[in-house]
């Protein structure tokens, strides 16, 4: 019993840990793309030499000027379709003391979302993803004593940063942070479901690098990596509008 607290505690740390680090990183992803945006003045200096070869540096940052000869930008709605491998939900499958947990199988995750890019730079939208983990479960002598099993679907917040390079290839940041919705079962040979079970995390995220590859006008091909719900994600996206 003390063994199984001390699991239970030992999980519930790891969990606060990841959640702030999940939130350290996104902030400061967001920090530092919030600088990008903003260049620093050229002030004149004494008889409109300036300082030191013509130039003097401004006291304050200024924010970066546009380009006058660049294109109004429209706002771009998409869609996308991917499929991640590998389903890291399987994390979040139970240990159980006295057994021992055989290979997990899984299924997805699926993952679809519709964004909303305001900007060259930056668009933000949802992001829902379904998957579907399972494992055996064996005792001391090797045989197999129940099946645990979790369906999982994630809702998230999706935001992500562009860096413009050419028109058939672009980089990007993803950054994803939402809710988890388990539907779990743990069952014996004879159909009984076990008495206690951890609750897995309810805190959903992904953080990611990855580009679009222009097809055509209207589709692109993406694939990125990263961790949270998945280390790999690939699939296509749709522009919805003209």
């Amino acid at each position: 019993m003390e063994l199984k607290l001390h699991l239970i505690t030992k999980q519930m740390k790891m969990k606060k840990i990841i959640l702030s680090s999940c939130i350290l990183v996104f902030l400061g992803i967001q920090y530092t793309y919030a600088q990008v945006s903003v260049g620093v003045g050229v002030g004149r200096g004494y008889g409109g030499y300036g300082g030191y070869y013509g130039h003097s540096m401004s006291r304050y940052p200024s924010r970066r000027q546009k380009n006058p000869n660049e294109p109004k930008f429209d706002p771009i709605i998409t869609a996308s379709l991917g499929y991640g491998f590998p389903n890291l939900d399987g994390n979040q499958l139970a240990g159980f003391f006295n057994y021992n947990r055989g290979n997990i199988s899984q299924s997805g995750p699926v993952v679809g979302s519709i964004d909303y890019r305001y900007s060259r730079t930056a668009s933000i939208g949802l992001m829902v993803m379904h998957g579907q983990v399972s494992a055996p479960y064996y005792d001391f002598s090797g045989t197999q004593a129940f099946t645990g099993s979790q369906d999982n679907w994630s809702i998230m917040v999706n935001m992500m940063n562009y860096m413009p390079t050419n028109s058939i290839v672009e980089p990007y940041i993803r950054t994803a942070i939402g809710v988890n919705v388990w539907n779990q079962n743990y069952v014996d040979n004879a159909g009984n479901k076990m008495g206690y079970v951890t609750e897995p995390g309810l805190f959903a995220y992904q953080v990611s690098l990855g580009a679009n590859f222009k097809l055509s006008k209207i589709t692109s091909f993406y694939t990125e990596a990263g961790y949270g719900k998945y280390i790999l994600q690939a699939g296509l996206k749709f522009r919805l509008n003209k």
